[in-house]
């Protein structure tokens, strides 16, 4: 016998079930080409050849010459079929040799390992010469009852609904809290313009606009040092903080663990320091009794948040619409066929259903009317319309005769077709397309690859940004106090002018953080 080599060629340019017939009726001409087979979707074709007679370099040539791009694939492991398959019975490792040896001997099988005390096979075959139901069948031989793995058709993984519900709860405990902590900021600043505009015109003396500036309501010391508008702020902003920002935090430590730092470390810096700093100003000025209320940051997380728990929640909604597309696609693969063994002049000896799954290359499968097609085949026997509409969008049935290609999943509509397996299990059209849509789900695109590797960069260099400001602020308060005084109005004259330097170094270099967060690049 000649002996026979297999390789994959990568095909580009193919549009259509056309360009597939061309390139398979031409390079069935040439010599040393023993069978061809191109799969549409998957754009590749898988050819048999003589090595004596064509180099795959050529093949690939060939293909080129008839208008298409395409290049030899180096890894052929592509073509080999994966089995899984749960094993019962097995009680003891000899069980396991048993099988395995048993398996390895027979020809076909490329790779087979057992494991007992999950009781699975894991298979690797050459879809060539042998199939899932030949492995199924030497192990039923040995004495086992081996099943398939059921694979779970519902597309779940692909499913956001999880997602979706936790971050627009998350939304909407931001929101929730964040109204009135804008309305409070909102009324103060028409408060304070109100001042400014009584100080501009009435010329008041700094006793009177005391008395003015106390008797606005949000700005009563309920406990001294601590005024009824940031306490408010504070009991508003804690569950925020806690429930509101949960996931970031566990996203953000994730990312810390493994030394990176992406938009969520971020979003967390910003929040707690923002947070903390406020709380721990004021327990300093209740500690003092102030006077004059302190400026708190407690705004700052309920808004951040907001804005991008809404942000997180829109995308896995956009997501999750793709997903249901998807999983409408996954369902429309068949479950069964009928395979059909037949006698010479194509008499029917006989026929069983099997899983979809165990339909071999080369099966003749019979589909009645009305029923779908489980795998991408030829039609060796029968006339009928065929609607194919899930692929092509083509609404009018398509006229199906012995030759013709026929698509997985498409509908038979009024004749019984006998057609000839070419591609079943993952190579089929549906499968093909779905594994697309897949991957297109799961890389990211390339601005939010560019917007992560930014922050990765972007945080570091804040946080140091802001550690300058600190220190800068304190060695200027400590060479030239008056500038620090003229900027930081309202500090109580009773306390050191070294604590007057920190704490105004403090405020501005958490400022520089909680601005410098990049939330407008997080939300974009």
């Amino acid at each position: 016998t000649k002996t026979i080599s297999k390789c994959y060629v990568q095909v580009t340019g193919m549009t259509c079930a056309s360009c597939v017939a061309n390139i398979e009726r031409n390079l069935r001409r040439e010599d040393g080409i023993h069978s061809i087979l191109v799969a549409l979707m998957a754009g590749k074709a898988e050819v048999r050849y003589n090595p004596a007679v064509i180099h795959p370099s050529a093949i690939a040539e060939l293909i080129r010459e008839l208008g298409f791009g395409a290049t030899v694939m180096e890894n052929c492991g592509e073509g080999d079929g994966i089995l899984e398959l749960v094993v019962r019975g097995m009680t003891c490792a000899s069980c396991v040799h048993k099988i395995e040896s048993t398996l390895m001997k027979t020809n076909g099988v490329l790779y087979c390992s057992v494991a007992l005390a999950t009781n699975k096979a894991h298979i690797k075959y050459d879809p060539e010469i042998i199939g899932p139901r030949d492995v199924i069948q030497v192990i039923k031989d040995l004495g086992f009852t081996p099943s398939l793995v059921k694979k779970d058709r519902s597309a779940s993984h692909l499913d956001h609904k999880q997602e979706i519900r936790q971050w627009k709860r998350s939304f909407v405990v931001s929101l929730v809290f964040c109204i009135p902590v804008m309305g409070l900021m909102i009324y103060m600043m028409v408060m304070d313009s109100q001042l400014a505009d009584a100080r501009a015109h009435h010329n008041m003396s700094n006793e009177e606009m005391e008395a003015l500036h106390s008797s606005m309501v949000l700005e009563y010391q309920l406990l001294p040092g601590l005024s009824v508008m940031n306490f408010l702020s504070f009991l508003l902003c804690v569950p925020v903080q806690m429930f509101g920002g949960w996931h970031f935090y566990i996203q953000a430590y994730k990312a810390l663990k493994h030394k990176t730092a992406n938009m969520d470390v971020l979003i967390v810096l910003a929040t707690s320091i923002a947070f903390v700093y406020s709380f721990v100003i004021l327990l300093v000025a209740m500690a003092e009794k102030a006077k004059v209320n302190p400026v708190t940051f407690f705004d700052t997380p309920p808004m951040l948040f907001v804005f991008i728990s809404l942000g997180r929640w829109l995308e896995h909604v956009a997501k999750g619409k793709t997903s249901e597309a998807l999983a409408r696609l996954i369902s429309l693969q068949a479950t069964e066929a009928t395979i059909v063994t037949l006698g010479p002049d194509n008499v029917l000896l006989s026929e069983e259903q099997v899983d979809v799954e165990l339909v071999q290359r080369g099966d003749i499968v019979k589909v009645i009317p009305g029923g779908k097609f489980p795998v991408d085949g030829h039609v060796i026997e029968g006339h009928s319309m065929v609607d194919e509409s899930l692929i092509t969008g083509e609404a009018m049935p398509v006229t199906k005769k012995p030759g013709n290609t026929v698509i997985a999943g498409s509908i038979n509509q009024n004749g019984s077709l006998l057609i000839s397996a070419t591609h079943v299990g993952a190579d089929t059209t549906l499968s093909q397309i779905v594994k697309l849509v897949e991957e297109a789900q799961t890389s990211k695109a390339p601005i939010q690859q560019f917007a992560d590797k930014l922050s990765g960069y972007f945080v570091p260099s804040i946080v140091a940004v802001s550690v300058v400001t600190l220190f800068a602020w304190i060695i200027i308060g400590f060479v030239d106090f008056e500038i620090v005084e003229k900027y930081f109005l309202g500090y109580n004259k009773s306390i050191s002018t070294a604590e007057v330097i920190i704490r105004f170094a403090f405020q501005a270099s958490i400022t520089v953080l909680c601005i410098a967060c990049p939330c407008s690049l997080g939300l974009a």
